[in-house]
């Protein structure tokens, strides 16, 4: 029986609160009001400086023709712990530092004679089987910050204890799409992630796609009301009412993509609005870079880690896996690859609260039909700690980023975006 996804109640899990500057990040660099004459310019960055989740329409006849590869990112906020996602079974070590949480090797998804996955992973255990994941070891970077604000922020620039203003995924929307194709960037949360703030691309944002409408400041939302008339001469107030529309259609694109999508598949319980992606891309929408995340910092588990873990993971597992057999059922899957990631790593001893504290080193995976499986980057050391009892990095996490944008979005100058050169994976068939 055909289950309509739009219609699945969704559970939503609350971790710690996030920090109290949190809205000051989103804040951080946005667009101020150009007081100068309202280029189409300056009107998109004043929109954005209002915080407006405006879109732009795009014919249907020309999404049938749009095979770009796409690519979707999924943040695991609060810090997974990656050292219990991804269990070294086969080292004493790991069991020495975790005497109480640590996963005993009859327990885990056995990937090979190192590896398991968590027990609840049993989507992420086939994928990988079935030679579709790529598995990026010890994942960090210099000098890093145990601050869940902090790190997020340079994960979302992909610029390390700078001062960046723009999201990487902004960034490379800005160099792959230089035309400013409408609905190129997507943003499905409750408020714009830094990651995807753009110089000259405005990001669609939206969280419910059957309540999804233009957003802002009550004072900037006369700009965007039917009541901007085209016929009061101004060429300005004739862009204005232009836009107005635009974004109406976007919203009505949104809607429409929703209220058509009907799949058989099961995405588990939290579906990390997946569906909405699948919905977008079964639509034939032209969006290349989609943003989703599992909110709230659910996964900085401090206390009583297993249990709420291992649901956390499991909903993580199951989506991921129900989303890439869901691109597979509409023949999308060779289209389409996922990246998982998290702002850092936990400690790798257990604390005495049966949970784990901040850390640094972690695993990326990327996943897709024309993914490369398999292991890569240097496996950091159980015995060689930092003086904190931290995992030593061994890979800079934009080694991905550069893999991605070079390997995957086929944009071969990635230096100029990371702001460095970054050896690339060979991750892609």
């Amino acid at each position: 029986m055909v289950r309509s996804v739009k219609n699945h109640h969704h559970q939503q899990l609350h971790g710690h609160q996030q920090d109290d500057q949190h809205d000051h990040l989103h804040n951080h660099g946005q667009h101020r009001h150009d007081q100068a004459l309202l280029t189409r310019r300056t009107l998109l960055k004043s929109l954005g400086a209002a915080g407006l989740s405006l879109g732009l329409p795009f014919p249907a006849a020309a999404a049938a023709a749009t095979k770009q590869p796409i690519l979707v990112v999924v943040e695991l906020s609060g810090a997974n712990d990656g050292l219990n996602t991804l269990v070294p079974y086969a080292d004493d070590a790991y069991y020495r530092l975790r005497p109480r949480i640590g996963i005993r090797p009859d327990k885990v998804r056995k990937i090979d004679d190192r590896f398991g996955f968590n027990p609840s992973m049993s989507g992420f255990e086939r994928l990988f089987k079935d030679g579709k994941m790529a598995i990026v070891h010890g994942c960090g970077y210099s000098q890093p910050s145990f601050s869940h604000f902090t790190s997020a922020a340079y994960w979302h620039t992909g610029a390390p204890n700078t001062g960046e203003p723009y999201g990487w995924l902004g960034r490379v929307a800005d160099a792959i799409d230089p035309q400013l194709t409408p609905n190129f960037l997507v943003n499905i949360d409750e408020r714009q992630s830094l990651a995807v703030r753009s110089a000259r691309h405005v990001p669609v944002v939206f969280d419910d796609p059957e309540r999804f409408a233009r957003k802002g400041l009550r004072q900037s939302r006369a700009l965007l009301d039917n009541s901007v008339s085209a016929e009061a001469g101004s060429a300005s107030r004739k862009y204005l009412d232009e836009v107005a529309q635009s974004a109406r259609q976007a919203s009505q694109l949104v809607r429409s993509a929703w209220e058509a999508y009907k799949t058989p598949v099961d995405y588990g319980i939290i579906s990390l609005d997946l569906p909405k992606v699948a919905s977008m891309i079964h639509a034939g929408l032209p969006t290349r870079l989609f943003y989703v995340s599992y909110r709230h910092n659910a996964f900085d588990t401090h206390v009583q880690q297993a249990e709420l873990h291992g649901r956390l993971l499991s909903y993580v597992s199951d989506a991921v896996a129900g989303f890439i057999g869901d691109m597979q059922r509409i023949g999308r899957a060779d289209d389409v690859s996922v990246l998982v990631f998290s702002e850092f790593g936990r400690r790798a001893a257990e604390n005495t609260s049966l949970g784990t504290d901040h850390g640094t080193a972690n695993q990326m995976y990327v996943i897709g039909n024309r993914v490369r499986g398999g292991h890569y980057g240097g496996v950091p050391s159980l015995t060689d700690l930092d003086e904190g009892g931290n995992l030593k990095f061994s890979t800079d996490f934009r080694r991905v980023y550069a893999s991605l944008i070079e390997g995957w979005l086929g944009h071969a100058d990635s230096k100029s975006l990371l702001s460095g050169s970054f050896d690339t994976f060979n991750l892609f068939a």
